[in-house]
C-alpha cells in the first residue's frame, strides 16, 4: 500500500475570494473535499505542512487521512493549484476513497537500470512518465517500476507489457486495444558524421589562411 501522510483539516463556512486570501495570509490553504455518500466540504489545512510534504514525489500517489472534526477521512489528492510565481498553494481538490471501493488515480513510472541503456549508446525515451491505474486503496503502490536492462536499440515497451502489482488495472487498456500507450522507447544516440567534422576542420583551416593573409 502507498504510504500515507496525515493533515488536520477544518471546516471553513467563510467562502469566496476575500475569505479565501485572509486564509492564506494567516498560513492556510483553502480545500474542497468531495466524492462518496456525502456532500462537499468546503476545509482549511495548514499550508507549511502540505507544501513541505508536496516536495516529494510520493504525495501525488498516497492515501491522505484528513482530521475533519475529529473524524478521519481518507482522500486522494486529484488536483492542486500553485501561485503562478511564488512558492505557494492556491487551492487543493480531494476525493474521498472507501476501502471498499475501487477509485482511479495515477502512479508515477520508475525506468530502472537506464545505466544498462546507456553503455549500449541508446538513449531513453519516456512517452509516459505516470500510468492511471484503478485499485483499491489498500493496494495502491508507491510507483510502478519498468526494468529496462534486457533491452536493446529499437525495443518498445507497451502499457500491455507492464507488470502492476497484484489488484491494480491500468484505466487506458480497459478503453481498447488502441489505448496500449507506448510507455517507453529505446533508441540509438545520435552521432555527429565524419563528413561533418571534416568540414568543420577545412573551414577552420580556410579561415586560419585568410588570417594570416591580411
Amino acid at each position: 500500500m502507498s504510504t500515507e501522510y496525515s493533515f488536520d483539516a477544518e471546516i471553513r463556512t467563510d467562502l469566496g475570494k476575500g475569505a479565501s486570501r485572509r486564509l492564506r495570509h494567516a498560513g492556510k490553504v483553502p480545500a474542497i473535499l468531495y466524492g462518496g455518500d456525502e456532500a462537499p466540504v468546503s476545509l482549511t489545512l495548514d499550508h507549511d505542512k502540505v507544501n513541505n510534504a508536496a516536495d516529494h514525489e510520493i504525495f501525488y500517489s498516497s492515501i491522505h487521512t484528513l482530521n475533519v472534526g475529529g473524524k478521519k477521512v481518507q482522500a486522494i489528492l486529484k488536483d492542486m493549484q500553485r501561485h503562478p510565481f511564488k512558492p505557494k498553494l492556491v487551492h487543493l481538490d480531494y476525493q474521498r476513497v472507501s476501502a471498499k471501493e475501487e477509485f482511479t488515480t495515477r502512479v508515477p513510472v520508475h525506468f530502472m537500470n537506464e545505466e544498462v541503456i546507456q553503455k549500449l549508446k541508446g538513449v531513453v525515451i519516456r512517452h509516459e512518465v505516470d500510468i492511471e491505474v484503478s485499485c483499491l486503496p489498500k493496494d495502491l503502490p508507491d510507483a510502478i517500476e519498468i526494468d529496462l536492462a534486457e533491452l536493446e536499440i529499437g525495443a518498445n515497451i507497451h502499457l500491455s507489457e507492464v507488470t502492476l502489482p497484484e489488484g491494480v488495472t491500468a484505466v487506458e487498456l480497459g478503453r481498447g486495444e488502441d489505448h496500449d500507450l507506448v510507455i517507453v522507447s529505446i533508441t540509438a544516440a545520435k552521432e555527429e558524421s565524419t563528413e561533418d567534422e571534416e568540414s568543420d576542420t577545412d573551414s577552420a583551416a580556410e579561415a586560419a589562411d585568410d588570417a594570416a593573409d591580411e
